[in-house]
């Protein structure tokens, strides 16, 4: 197997290895690879989360996530998006459309495959109708999509 190219690195305050269990605790596929100390404390945490590996470093507070990155989940069903949905915006923050922020403060955007599925095709009544319920939404239902789509 060759080794992934490129690697996201995340930069934690202190809490690097607490991010990265909990990360792994969520996603399927997901193992904590290394974990690199100095001394007592943790550098940084090398892990995977649904096989794509990371890494996070505790830098210390000169950085902080913003919106400007984000990690992307395609979620097959609706039971996944709750679930994802539920762990990731625990003690975190929700926001618009499928966007959300966990407890580090890191961004994520939690979308069905519904939501292109319904965007595609030739009707741009329908993809208007689908992107319009979308933009009122935080989590995505794709009940709620489907609804929009098929109501003409």
């Amino acid at each position: 197997m060759s080794k992934q190219k490129i690697t996201t690195f995340l930069w934690f305050d202190r809490s690097a290895e607490e991010a990265a269990n909990h990360y792994v605790s969520i996603f399927k596929n997901s193992k904590i690879l290394n974990v690199n100390r100095v001394g007592d404390s943790v550098l940084t945490v090398t892990f995977q989360i649904g096989g794509q590996e990371f890494i996070a470093l505790n830098g210390g507070p000169t950085f902080h996530f913003t919106e400007a990155i984000s990690l992307f989940v395609d979620c097959e069903t609706q039971d996944e998006v709750d679930d994802l949905w539920m762990k990731l915006a625990a003690g975190g923050s929700e926001g618009r459309c499928g966007w959300l922020k966990d407890k580090f403060g890191l961004s994520w955007q939690i979308i069905p495959c519904a939501l292109r599925e319904l965007l595609r095709g030739n009707d741009p009544g329908k993809a208007g109708r689908v992107m319009d319920a979308m933009l009122q939404m935080t989590k995505i239902n794709i009940q709620r999509l489907q609804q929009a789509h098929d109501n003409s």
